[in-house]
């Protein structure tokens, strides 16, 4: 199986909507009686009601996000392939942002972080353009407009800003414009949305958008531990593929091991920007996915002892399928 992906061969974008359509097989069969489209943060941002919501069947949206999860496999392969992170071209990326999308039920259905995994890949594309050099305070004008438009669709995604900064610190030599481009493409959003607000008479909700940044730190959370044993199999691969990374590093081109470094933070900062939802919602984790992804592709990439990898790849996949089976 890991095999078949570790060729770049477009033949493989069938056996990866056909694994698509594995990995959900068993959530399918048991869908809830309701689900609607979960964007009520952005309806309220622009003063819509929330009834204006379309109340789409629960099979539509689990193709939709299906959907959606596919078209982002494949922008994170051409990501991956076109900036040569894995030394070599592989089909790999795609196939393990299909199972890391699939890997808990609240992934499987359409949430705003899924929407914004869109705008954390486009951010990615841009990111990795900064070590060429070219307009890069234009690239840090874009990327800070790509924020905002995130945060207005999810609140937590306006910590992806410090990636700008991450980004310029690992790419570029220090310049103070193009530090400061990103938070004028920010503000250039919202400035729009708080004339928007001010016009409609609602000034004062403009700046209630931004009272959970100063929530607290929730330090309990009501979670059923046990419907989380299939994390297991990927903490295992995740400990795999930084043994196999710290063993290559050094023997990488500069620009991969920048490269490596900034997937890694976006990797924290989309895991800890959680806190601020007033309340905790696991579908927040599908960020991580992004890059995540690129590192569990790394070590079957490179893992050599094929009967081990496969294996521990089959019982990540048998895990995921069980657990859509059975909750506890």
């Amino acid at each position: 199986m890991i095999r078949l992906f570790r060729s770049f061969n477009p033949a493989n974008i069938v056996w990866l909507a056909i694994f698509l359509f594995v990995m959900r097989i068993g959530f399918a069969f048991q869908l809830p009686a309701k689900a609607g489209l979960p964007f009520s943060e952005l309806f309220s941002r622009l003063l819509l009601p929330a009834s204006l919501q379309p109340n789409i069947p629960p099979v539509v949206n689990l193709f939709i996000a299906s959907l959606m999860v596919f078209i982002q496999a494949i922008l994170i392969n051409l990501l991956t392939n076109e900036h040569n992170l894995l030394g070599k071209s592989t089909f790999l990326p795609a196939f393990m942002y299909v199972t890391v999308a699939s890997l808990l039920v609240p992934f499987l259905m359409l949430s705003p972080p899924l929407v914004c995994n869109f705008l954390l890949i486009w951010m990615l594309y841009k990111l990795l353009n900064l070590y060429k050099g070219d307009a890069s305070k234009s690239i840090c004008y874009d990327l800070g407009m790509i924020v905002a438009v995130g945060t207005m669709i999810y609140l937590p995604f306006i910590y992806a800003f410090l990636v700008i900064w991450i980004g310029l610190a690992i790419f570029r030599p220090f310049d103070w414009r193009e530090w400061i481009a990103g938070i004028i493409g920010f503000v250039t959003i919202f400035f729009f949305l708080a004339v928007f607000y001010y016009l409609n008479d609602k000034l004062t909700d403009f700046f209630e958008i931004w009272r959970p940044l100063g929530s607290k730190f929730q330090v309990r959370f009501n979670i059923n531990y046990y419907n989380y044993l299939v994390l297991i199999p990927v903490i295992i691969i995740l400990i795999l593929s930084a043994l196999r990374l710290q063993q290559n590093f050094y023997k990488s081109y500069v620009h991969i091991r920048k490269s490596i470094q900034l997937l890694f933070f976006v990797f924290l900062i989309t895991a800890f920007s959680f806190y601020i939802r007033a309340d905790f919602h696991v579908d927040h984790f599908l960020m991580c996915a992004v890059p995540g992804c690129i590192f569990v592709a790394y070590y079957f990439l490179y893992a050599t002892t094929r009967w081990f990898y496969e294996s521990l790849y089959i019982l990540l996949l048998a895990s995921i399928i069980y657990f859509q089976f059975n909750t506890f």
